[in-house]
């Protein structure tokens, strides 16, 4: 039957857009086989029967289908071409290079020669051209926004909302270059004068991931050019044309020739990598991604003992204590679990919920899913897109699968939507056993994966028995255990009360296996260098 009444606006992107009432009624059919209650899942796909548009962009010209080198638009020296595709219909949306060592090289040389003039111009410059960029951002976020759906699949909503995030990171480090503060140490010694300097440190190498294809890059990115670093940038190859329109935008604003330079890469990734970490003119890299990737390219920049910022792999508890508000912690857990379909690295991977609670919590996040809206990103009322590609669809079907098989009941979803595009339902798993690969591996899809507990003692071991440590949330009311739970979780990030932590203003981070470094607030601070001098014979 038809939902008797539609839930609330369901908030699609990191600043709260939100998605009209017309996302919402889509037909499911409920039964009561358990205490829970066991929706039968609604398999309807939004939008693909209707061909996409060819880009829809007002402005044309950000569809950019060549690497940037030293201010020009190249191709692959070997002519060899990356063919990308939109995941919701398998369409193809255009082509990138084929780029290897050789236009890396170039890339990395055009970098360290610009930054001989770049890491000399005044903070007040940087911020000024930082500023022309972020207000190119906004006046063109329908394009950049479009651009993000086209290539990563997330609803409109969201892509546009990823735009917005994506550029305050570019007015936060545009306010922050102008305050890259030394200082003056008192000297034991008369004659002396102790004073500490901050400098840019030189040519970065940034490789990021395709689940935020704009905002994973002008977190790095932005922080670079405010401290009068130079980049080369290699985008993934599902989602390269958010960063070659950003490197359009950031050309009009005034960034000068081989200050960013973008080389694009599939085949040959591994060699491209490896030069950017081992290179000798780069002196830091910056990585969001994978732990295993994460780990490797670790090991090549200490070849050269590079300054390295990592921010690895998650798998974030949520957690629902007795005394929380459940409406709160479902519409919590919705925004957390299901944004981007569940493919962020903040993601809420592990949901426990206390025993006393447990089926009311469960149901009411089961009556919320259901009436998500599957389908094409660009269609007004999906409400969630498709996975980025086969091995995301693989992974979450073995997770769901090895749950079933431990004892796990699914509540809504649980199987791949035939037809177009990389499609999976959202998913509600109950009674998931603590053994579950669920539990103990990070999904990246539409999961959750619900368990039982009994004690604040109990869950903590369960939320921290992980090598991982990026972020974790909890709901509760109590005082007392809102301050205990936030320190005992061993994670960088912690949401109490909100699923909502990301901000460019906040020291962005792990600890354990999910990275190195922090990335936003303070951040500029990772790309430059302290330095000492000692003013004598005064």
């Amino acid at each position: 039957m038809r939902l008797s009444r539609p839930p609330p606006l369901f908030r699609a992107s990191l600043i709260r857009a939100s998605l009209s009432a017309r996302n919402q009624g889509v037909l499911v059919r409920m039964a009561s086989t358990s205490t829970v209650g066991t929706r039968v899942r609604a398999s309807e796909l939004n939008g693909l029967t209707s061909a996409i548009p060819q880009t829809g962009l007002k402005d044309s010209s950000l569809l950019i289908s060549q690497g940037y080198i030293n201010g020009k638009w190249v191709d692959a020296k070997s002519g060899a071409k990356i063919t990308v595709t939109n995941p919701a219909t398998s369409e193809e949306l255009g082509t990138v290079p084929e780029m290897g060592v050789e236009e890396t090289k170039e890339a990395i040389a055009a970098a360290a020669e610009a930054f001989k003039t770049w890491s000399k111009t005044t903070a007040k410059y940087r911020h000024d051209i930082l500023v022309k960029f972020y207000n190119l951002m906004k006046e063109h976020e329908e394009d950049l926004g479009r651009l993000i759906t086209l290539e990563n699949g997330k609803p409109l909503a969201e892509g546009k909302g990823e735009n917005t995030y994506s550029a305050s990171f570019i007015e936060w480090f545009a306010e922050e270059a102008v305050r890259t503060y030394g200082e003056h140490i008192p000297s034991p010694f008369p004659t002396v004068r102790n004073v500490v300097i901050k400098q840019p440190i030189g040519v970065v190498s940034i490789l990021t991931p395709w689940n935020f294809p704009s905002a994973m890059i002008t977190r790095k990115l932005g922080a670079a050019l405010a401290a009068g670093c130079t980049a080369v940038v290699k985008p993934p190859p599902e989602t390269p044309f958010s960063a070659l329109a950003l490197t359009e935008l950031a050309k009009r604003a005034g960034v000068p020739d081989g200050v960013i330079n973008v080389v694009t890469t599939q085949k040959n990734v591994n060699e491209v990598a490896k030069e950017m970490c081992e290179n000798v003119e780069v002196k830091k890299v910056s990585f969001t991604g994978s732990t295993p990737v994460a780990k490797q390219l670790y090991k090549m920049s200490a070849s050269t003992l590079k300054k390295v910022s990592i921010e690895a792999g998650g798998n974030a508890p949520f957690i629902v204590f007795d005394d929380a508000d459940i409406d709160a912690a479902v519409e919590g857990a919705v925004y957390v679990k299901f944004r981007g379909t569940g493919q962020t690295c903040v993601c809420a991977n592990r949901i426990y919920v206390q025993s006393s609670v447990y089926a009311e919590f469960a149901s009411r996040l089961a009556d919320k899913v259901a009436a998500f809206k599957v389908g094409n990103g660009l269609e007004q009322t999906t409400t969630h897109g498709p996975l980025i590609h086969e091995r995301a669809i693989g992974k979450v079907a073995n997770h769901v699968d090895d749950a079933v098989a431990k004892g796990a009941q699914v509540l809504v979803g649980g199987k791949r939507i035939e037809g177009l595009g990389t499609f999976y339902e959202p998913t509600v798993l109950s009674d998931v056993p603590p053994n579950a690969l669920v539990n103990d591996e990070e999904t990246f899809g539409p999961i959750a994966a619900i368990t039982k507990f009994e004690t604040e003692e109990e869950v903590i071991r369960y939320a921290n028995n992980t090598p991982f440590g990026l972020a974790g949330y909890f709901f509760s009311r109590d005082v007392g255990r809102v301050w205990r739970v936030a320190e005992a979780l061993e994670v960088g990030m912690v949401g109490a009360n909100t699923g909502l932590i990301s901000q460019a203003n906040i020291p962005f981070g792990g600890i354990k296996e999910s990275g190195l470094g922090r990335e936003g607030s303070h951040g500029i601070e990772e790309y430059m260098i302290t330095k000492f001098i000692a003013f004598g014979g005064l």
